[in-house]
């Protein structure tokens, strides 16, 4: 579980098939194999570890359901370590399970980012979402896209200040909203209406 507010952003180090090595130091601080650290908002687990690096294998349905497909050596990417019960839930509460793959529109200040339509039935106004790993604020939904506004601090420690139109993005949408979705659901079948 983690927070999306992200700590620090690393860089591909090498990619070797599935593996890939990442350059970084605070996420490393108290970091032990088999550690979970989300990557632009994938969870993935520490394998391997080293002075400043880490490796993570990277299943072949991970790349295909998110946004690492497309990256190279020298992509950065946002770094969190997982939520620890005596942290500070600075952002909301996130697994680190992408569920699409959005496309940047315009950039920040007022990110926009089209996404799968099937996935719009969980963006709401004012609720929450993960971009990239990053917990942020719906401002203004559509029917395939939602705009959310960020502020330089924001831009600056994460990579969403550097996403051009084009660029893909992870996105999570809540996951309170599945489960009452899905508590709603057993409900309404139950009472016999219409779904």
């Amino acid at each position: 579980m983690f927070t999306g507010i992200v700590e620090e952003i690393g860089s591909v180090e090498a990619l070797n098939g599935s593996r890939v090595r990442i350059a970084a130091s605070v996420v490393l601080e108290d970091a032990h194999l088999g550690d979970s650290i989300a990557v632009n908002g994938c969870c993935l687990t520490v394998v391997e570890q080293g002075p400043d690096w880490w490796e993570a294998d990277v299943s072949d349905e991970t790349f295909a359901r998110t946004s690492l497909h497309g990256i190279a050596v020298g992509s950065p990417l946002n770094l969190e370590r997982s939520v620890r019960l005596a942290d500070r839930l600075g952002g909301h509460l996130v697994q680190g399970h992408v569920d699409g793959v959005g496309e940047v529109l315009q950039p920040v200040p007022d990110l926009r980012v089209r996404i799968p339509v099937a996935l719009m039935r969980y963006v709401v106004e004012k609720g929450s979402i993960t971009v990239d790993g990053v917990s942020l604020t719906v401002v203004a939904p559509t029917i395939d896209t939602f705009t959310v506004a960020i502020i330089p601090h924001t831009a600056s420690v994460t990579t969403l200040g550097t996403k051009q139109p084009g660029d893909h993005v992870n996105i999570e949408v809540d996951v309170l909203a599945k489960y009452v979705e899905r508590l709603l659901a057993g409900h309404v079948a139950a009472e016999g209406a219409p779904s």
